[in-house]
């Protein structure tokens, strides 16, 4: 069986347990009060304030949460889809990231392959990849904005081709060596790369976002890891045996979630929209549950609260993680005392 690249192997440990990391933008302006001061204010919603990201960031990594995950929204589409993504371009990000943090798993979750030009998606990538140590994740979708393809000069309803297309490129494009065709006009002589390479030889992880219009044999024979969309349990159910059933191999299972964390610990869990509203300890039931089904790594999109940010970092640090990250996780906490 071939090894888990080091970045994955961060997510989906060999000893089992379940990882978790933080979707940023870490604040918490969906939250009802948030909400409530955009309206009187005339603000728009959904748009984050990044002004301590940095800081939250670095508390997070010491904290001992496994990864930190940017969405890729190219275009604030306030009529169809309201809230901003991450507002930074995920790229200039995740270079910040990189030298601000030590430690966490940089993913993105996802970035749009048949809007970008691949080769040029590789070697941002790897320049992530170099600069972090080799903490990249790359997260892959198809994109499910139609407004977005004719302004980019793209055909949605091609977006599926472009995708494989793309993936390959990107697979091209990290190997050692030169590209093997050449460019147009081009002879072969030219011996043309794509620097930097990634850290490891393997490449960078791809994690497949959702069905990215591609059958389950394809993502399950081409992607590193399945990053699939947060579900209620029976639905996680029947799509993690999809997943092991369509993969002989040792491929994680990651997945998102909507995390509003109520102040009372013995809160119980009620569905919210893509995720839950929950007291600690019934996260950690349903942590487990999610565990035992099957899914390695679930990062929290903390947005919806309207509790500080750091308060529920320390208290997750504290409380939840213990119950399922390897002992270095203690040791983190620890030193962010």
């Amino acid at each position: 069986m071939t090894p888990l690249h080091p970045a994955l192997a961060q997510l989906a440990p060999a000893d089992g347990h379940l990882t978790i990391g933080l979707e940023l933008p870490l604040d918490n302006d969906w939250g009802p009060a948030r909400q409530r001061a955009d309206r009187e204010a005339g603000r728009p919603f959904g748009v984050p304030d990044l002004t301590e990201h940095t800081r939250l960031a670095q508390l997070a990594d010491r904290l001992g949460f496994a990864a930190l995950w940017l969405r890729d929204v190219p275009l604030y589409d306030p009529v169809q889809f309201g809230d901003a993504g991450t507002v930074f371009e995920i790229f200039t990000h995740l270079g910040h990231l990189a030298a601000t943090t030590r430690n966490v798993v940089l993913g993105t979750g996802a970035v749009v392959l048949p809007l970008r030009e691949p080769l040029l998606v590789a070697k941002a990538a790897a320049t992530v990849d170099v600069l972090s140590g080799g903490r990249m994740l790359l997260g892959l979708a198809s994109g499910d904005r139609p407004v977005e393809y004719p302004l980019f000069g793209r055909d949605f309803h091609a977006r599926g081709e472009a995708f494989r297309k793309g993936v390959d490129a990107l697979r091209a494009a990290w190997r050692h060596g030169p590209l093997e065709r050449p460019a147009a006009g081009l002879g072969g002589d030219r011996q043309l790369e794509v620097l930097p390479k990634p850290v490891h030889r393997s490449g960078i992880p791809i994690a497949v976002a959702g069905g990215a219009q591609q059958t389950p044999d394809w993502i399950a024979e081409h992607a590193d890891a399945s990053l699939n969309y947060p579900r209620e349990l029976g639905a996680l159910r029947l799509k993690t045996r999809e997943w092991r059933e369509s993969t002989d191999s040792r491929k994680p299972y990651l997945t998102p979630m909507a995390l509003t964390l109520q102040d009372a610990p013995d809160a119980p869990a009620r569905p919210i929209r893509l995720g839950l509203s929950t007291g600690r300890k019934a996260l950690v039931e349903h942590l487990e549950t999610m565990a035992d089904l099957g899914v390695a790594h679930v990062s929290f999109n903390l947005r919806p609260n309207d509790r500080p940010v750091d308060e529920m970092l320390h208290e997750l640090a504290e409380e939840v993680l213990p119950r399922f990250a390897a002992a270095p996780v203690h040791a983190a906490r620890e030193s962010a005392r």
